[in-house]
Formats: structure tokens, C-alpha cells, sequence
């Protein structure tokens, strides 16, 4: 199919800027923030950004074979493509929001149908499971991996040029007015709130502050939009009615327009449960482990529903989900281990819905965690480590190793008083030292969760197990 063109003129009038070198009439293939990744043919724009400033990298951008650059200093007047064809040069205020523009206008000539997820978790999962029901009817495009702040979104938008049906992105945050800014490049037509959880709970004064923060995918609604909101969530429900659209609820605990009742949790064998919708009943059975990714794929039936999926293609295609990478992925390593690697990240209410599933599941010799601290949580971080510590005892953990700095140690000690014995609780401060513990004291049959905040490292220890016992 025929792409969204974009000349350098065109593409200079969506950023605020203006052709002050080459060819306006120029077409633009590519656009590239990275000069060491840009291919020949690209258009390079300057970013700044806190650790580094593109305006560095123009003339190795234009070495590397770019058309043209977009920056906000002055570019040199000797400045020249290898060929020696004169390089298209356009001059804006901001880079940052020049690239943002850009993307909005392309989403916009796109005539793609955006579907925006944000949350404090399950954002990718929620994002993988609508891409996935979508693709039985629609062209799907998805942002990948964690492309999904004032940066990555932009990015993720400018593949719209292909003019996909649909397009579903997530939107991250971990300060006030990010989702803002986000909502507005993406302008989506239908808008997903997860739920409100303790991520990043360092950067707010509460759980309530992060949930204002979260409301922004509210704002600037128009009346065709739809918001697919979590019914279980108290401080959601306090907030939607602020939007001007359509809300469809999904829930578990709270009745809603797409509610699951008589839930079954099979442990690592996903769950099962009948949901009822406006389009009727449908027994779904996902092996997505635990209630969290029921509720994310009770979200992505809320939004299939509104592309006119049917029901019968929601419920063989949720029997078939995959958990995405580091997500609740499950491994069965010889000896009977079974491994959970839920090593991307990690967050209270993640975490104690990830030993929940522990504690569901049978049929392990013993049950096994290696929890890395979480990060982000600032003056909150040693209690609720220590509430964690007393949901992993809870759980039934045969073993804990817990690792990271005070707040694991918090994590471990908590373990302890609430009720694991001391002699199968270990704190460690990196991960390395984890990973050898962890090879010392697994044994065949054990079940094995992997968890922690990405700066912990934590995949480094499910890399080792999946390699000790390949």
C-alpha cells in the first residue's frame, strides 16, 4: 500500500520550522534520531536530550549518507552530503517538539485509528493482547518494546506513514503532564486505563497523585472518543467521569460492561473464566498467568468489541496468547524446574500479583523466588518492601533470595519475622552474587519466579537458570 508522502517542505511546515538550505520539494524516506543507526536516504534530527545533544552528530549523520538535518543552532554553511548534493537544512525552536509534530501529522494524514493504553502495569501486555485480537480483522501496527514516552511515541508514530488500520501504542509516565503531551501527539480515537498502582511512586506524594497524573488520557477528548476504564479500581472510576467520550468498563470484582465472573485461577495454567459483554457470553480460557493479565485481557475484549470483533475470534485467540519477553514468560528446564521470568520489571502491586500466582500453583517441590529490589519508590520504599516481604511468607515461599540494596535487605528481614525460615531467606547485593546463589540452591522440581526493577538486573539470574539447565 501506497505510504503517507512527506516532502522536506511539508515536513518542515508540521514541525513549526522552515527550509533555510536545499530543496523543499524534497521527498523524505526515513527519519532518524540516531546517527549510528540512520541507513543512507534518512533525515536526521537533532535531539537534545539530558545526556547527550544531537547537534554533535550532524556532520557524522550526514556522512552516514542523511538527506538533511532539522536543529535548532545554526548549521555550518560547509556542511555537504558525500555526492556533494547540497543537504536539506531545516531550522526549528525545538527539536524535541519538531519530532512530535511531525509524528501528529503523520498519524493524522495516516488515517490509521488509534488505540492509546496507559496504567501503572500491563501497559505492554494489554498492548500485545488488543494487537493481537485486532490482527484477525484489521492491519495492525504496534509501538515495540518500551517505546512509549516523549521520545519513543513519536518514533512509534512516524511508522504510521505505511498506513496501517489500526494503530496501538502505550503511553508511559513518571511525572505530571507526560501523559499530557503524549495524549495530544497521539490523539487517540480510543483510550485505555489499566489501573493505578505504586510505580514511580518516588516521583509523587501518593498513589492518588499518580492517578491525577494518569487521568491526563482524559483531557481533550472529543465526543467520538471511547475510554475503556478498570471498574476495580476506585481511584479510576473517581476520575472518569471527567471524560467528555463514551466509557466502557471491564472488571473482576466490580460489575461492567465487560465483567469476568466465575473466575478460576488454574496457577501456571493461566485462568478461566465467563465473561459477559454487550455482545453477549463467552467462556475465555488464557494461559497468561494470574488475575492481572485476566484484567488485561478483559481490557483488550473491551476494545476489540468496539472494532467489531466477534466473540468467537476473541476467545480462540486468547487461548493462544503468549506472555511478551521478561513478562511472565514460562520456561520448563529439565530437572523439573520450572522457571517464571518476570525479570523486566517490577512494582508492589506487580510483585504481589506475581506471588499470588506462586501460591496458586501445585505440583513443585518447592517454590522459589529471586525478587530484586524496586526502584522509583522513593520515602515509600522500605515499608512497602517490608509489606512485600510479608506477602512473599504468605505466599508459602520455600526460599528467597532478595537483592539490591536496603530496601531488600528490608524485603528479607520482613520474609523472616513474618514467618520463612531465617536459614532459607538470603539478601545479596547484586546480581551476579544472586545468580550463583540461586544456581547453589535450586533444586529439581522447584518452581522459580525471577522479579525485580530493570536496574537491578534481575534478568541476568534467569539468563544463568535458563543456561545452567538448558
Amino acid at each position: 500500500m501506497d505510504r503517507v508522502p512527506l516532502t522536506a517542505g511539508e515536513m518542515a511546515t508540521a514541525a513549526g520550522g522552515r527550509v533555510v538550505r536545499g530543496d523543499a520539494r524534497r521527498p523524505i524516506d526515513g527519519i532518524s534520531i540516531d546517527s549510528r543507526t540512520l541507513v543512507p536516504g534518512d533525515f536526521f534530527i537533532a535531539i537534545r536530550g539530558e545526556r547527550f545533544d544531537g547537534h554533535q552528530f550532524v556532520r557524522d549523520a550526514i556522512a552516514r549518507g542523511a538527506i538533511g538535518v532539522a536543529a535548532e543552532a545554526p548549521i555550518p554553511d560547509t556542511l555537504a552530503s558525500p555526492g556533494g548534493a547540497e543537504p536539506v537544512v531545516i531550522a526549528v525552536s525545538d527539536t524535541t517538539a519538531a519530532l512530535q509534530r511531525i509524528a501528529r501529522h503523520v498519524r493524522r494524514q495516516s488515517g490509521a485509528r488509534v488505540v492509546a493504553i496507559t496504567g501503572s502495569a500491563g501497559k505492554t501486555t494489554t498492548k500485545e493482547v488488543v494487537a493481537e485480537f485486532l490482527s484477525s480483522r484489521y492491519r495492525v501496527f504496534r509501538n515495540k518494546g518500551n517505546l512509549n514516552n516523549h521520545i519513543g511515541l513519536p518514533l512509534s508514530l512516524l511508522e504510521l506513514r505505511w498506513r496501517p488500520e489500526v494503530a496501538v501504542v502505550e503511553l508511559g509516565m513518571n511525572h505530571p503532564g507526560e501523559i499530557r503531551t503524549l495524549v495530544g501527539i497521539a490523539e487517540a480515537d480510543v483510550r485505555v486505563w489499566t489501573n493505578v498502582g505504586d510505580a514511580h511512586l518516588g516521583f509523587f506524594a501518593s498513589a492518588d497523585a499518580i492517578a491525577d497524573a494518569k487521568a491526563e488520557i482524559l483531557e481533550e477528548a472529543r465526543p467520538s472518543d471511547v475510554l475503556v476504564a478498570n471498574a476495580d479500581d476506585p481511584r479510576i472510576t473517581a476520575r472518569m467521569r471527567a471524560f467528555t467520550g463514551r466509557v466502557v468498563t471491564f472488571g473482576i470484582q466490580q460489575t461492567a460492561d465487560v465483567y469476568a465472573e466465575r473466575v478460576v485461577e488454574r496457577g501456571l495454567e493461566g485462568t478461566h473464566a465467563a465473561v459477559r459483554t454487550p455482545a453477549g457470553h463467552v467462556e475465555i480460557e488464557t494461559p497468561l498467568l494470574g488475575l492481572g493479565n485476566l484484567a488485561n485481557v478483559l481490557a483488550a475484549t473491551a476494545v476489540s468489541l468496539e472494532f467489531g470483533i466477534e466473540l468467537t475470534e476473541i476467545r480462540a485467540r486468547a487461548g493462544m496468547l503468549r506472555p511478551a519477553a521478561r513478562r511472565g514468560e514460562l520456561f520448563r528446564l529439565p530437572g523439573g524446574i520450572t522457571l517464571i521470568d518476570d525479570s523486566y520489571n517490577s512494582s508492589p502491586s506487580a510483585l504481589r500479583r506475581a506471588l499470588r500466582t506462586l501460591q496458586t500453583a501445585t505440583g513443585s517441590a518447592r517454590k522459589v523466588a529471586v525478587l530484586g529490589e524496586m526502584l522509583e519508590l522513593g520515602a515509600h520504599s522500605i515499608r512497602l518492601h517490608e509489606e512485600c516481604g510479608a506477602a512473599a511468607a504468605e505466599a508459602g515461599l520455600d526460599v528467597l533470595i532478595a537483592v539490591g540494596g536496603s530496601s531488600a535487605r528490608a524485603l528479607a528481614d520482613s520474609a523472616r519475622r513474618a514467618g520463612i525460615p531465617s536459614s532459607r531467606v538470603s539478601y545479596v547485593s547484586g546480581n551476579e552474587e544472586a545468580a550463583q546463589l540461586a544456581l547453589r540452591l535450586i533444586r529439581p522440581g522447584d518452581l522459580v519466579l525471577v522479579k525485580g526493577s530493570r536496574g537491578i538486573g534481575t534478568d541476568l539470574v534467569a539468563d544463568r537458570l535458563k543456561a545452567e539447565y538448558a
